[in-house]
């Protein structure tokens, strides 16, 4: 059921047929990274958005606007944070040069040339049936080609805009060497065996000198990289959370004694069902870094599983009293004082989930409210919340309705139950 599921990791939303990962410190730490590329791209501070999206291919893409969507296989191979930052530089570059419009607009041109060569070809069918038809034929084949080298040329366009926005930004630009290696690694037998006018990127060859080519004509001062350990802590969760034991043995063998090692560890071990062994790491990690709010979250999620909820809940309370903006941790703290339910556990599991819903609405954060609602006619409403962030509309409805036929109708509950009606 519900009140089993892991708390703080994968509180998740259906994302173009994929899943998005919500996570508070992986979030945190990925805007910090790409802060100082944004503050290039003369981007406002908090405009860019980065969507982590649980799927194993390596890639990253824009939707228009200034979302930024990072795949968790990305995440989890870039080993260091400037080939993160070059990717999402990468991404910048086609924000800042507007490639979303200008594809649509390209589009359109295409489609009313395909469009004009069809109505020529049928034409020509009246008079000549082989030439008109070959003219029908081969007008959606123009058509792909020439979008087709465009979005190439973006490509093109968007790597040097990246080297561009990582040398202001003060960030060694040979990260995007590192991305388009590994990337070559990954695809380089694929790509020896296709048409390079039949894909929309260039070749990652081509890319790779390209940009090798680029980095050495541009002036350089290198500055030591103070991102990459945080970053290592976020890739060592991913793979904790996302990997089997044995990749994440691999990765982190025992004897590696290190921070990233020991927190991919602990989170596998809870993920196996050995919470004394991720308890003991866990420990270790607080003992070393007794100010990271992240490690008193795992350590309440441990404690959780263990059915310790007094113990959950004093380490959650240590983690909001360091990271205080974090709806994340918030709605777990309330998930386990429904379950511990001493007296007030429940008023004040309303009040964490109501605040963590100011700031940032899931689906658990309204789950909670229908726990500690419980036969209140409030619960109807939170179900109907809970199922429409699922998107979940018949039973939304449904219990929209029962909310408005059992509150007061000046009640909050009912003008909102009545919004999700309209």
């Amino acid at each position: 059921m519900f009140l089993s599921i892991f708390l703080s990791f994968f509180l998740c939303l259906p994302v173009f047929a994929a899943t998005e990962v919500r996570d508070t410190e992986i979030e945190n730490g990925l805007a910090d990274l790409i802060k100082p590329v944004a503050t290039a791209a003369n981007i406002p501070n908090g405009r860019v958005r980065v969507h982590i999206i649980s799927d194993d291919d390596f890639n990253a893409f824009v939707m228009g606007g200034e979302d930024v969507y990072i795949y968790t296989g990305l995440l989890t191979r870039i080993k260091t944070s400037s080939s993160l930052q070059a990717v999402v530089a990468h991404e910048m570059g086609h924000m800042i040069g507007g490639h979303m419009a200008q594809m649509s607009e390209r589009m359109r041109e295409e489609m009313t040339r395909t469009m004009i060569m069809q109505a020529l070809g049928i034409g020509l069918m009246i008079a000549n049936p082989m030439a008109g038809a070959g003219v029908l034929a081969g007008s959606t084949g123009i058509a792909k080609q020439s979008l087709l080298a465009f979005t190439r040329d973006e490509e093109r366009l968007a790597d040097d805009a990246a080297i561009g926005l990582l040398i202001k930004a003060g960030i060694d630009p040979n990260g995007l060497v590192q991305v388009l290696k590994q990337m070559q690694e990954i695809s380089g037998d694929i790509e020896s065996k296709i048409n390079p006018y039949n894909i929309n990127h260039p070749m990652t060859s081509e890319r790779l000198s390209n940009v090798k080519e680029k980095i050495k004509s541009q002036k350089i001062t290198k500055k030591k990289n103070k991102t990459n350990v945080r970053y290592e802590i976020i890739r060592a969760k991913l793979v904790g959370y996302l990997q089997t034991e044995d990749q994440v043995a691999n990765l982190y063998p025992v004897s590696n004694k290190s921070d990233e090692a020991i927190y991919a560890r602990a989170i596998r071990y809870m993920r196996s069902g050995n919470l004394k062994t991720a308890k003991i790491g866990t420990q270790t990690l607080i003992s070393r870094h007794p100010e990271n709010p992240y490690f008193y979250e795992l350590l309440g999620d441990i404690e959780y599983q263990f059915g310790h909820y007094d113990d959950s809940i004093k380490a959650y309370e240590e983690s909001l009293k360091i990271q205080k903006n974090a709806p994340q941790i918030q709605t777990a703290l309330a998930l386990v004082l429904t379950q511990r339910d001493k007296p007030g556990d429940k008023d004040r599991a309303i009040e964490l989930a109501k605040l963590s819903i100011l700031s940032e609405p899931i689906p658990l954060s309204y789950w909670v409210l229908v726990v500690a609602y419980g036969d209140d006619a409030r619960s109807d409403w939170a179900y109907a919340e809970y199922y429409n962030m699922l998107k979940q509309e018949k039973k939304a409805r449904k219990y929209a309705k029962s909310a408005q036929s059992r509150l007061a109708k000046d009640s909050p509950e009912y003008i909102k139950s009545g919004d999700l009606l309209r």
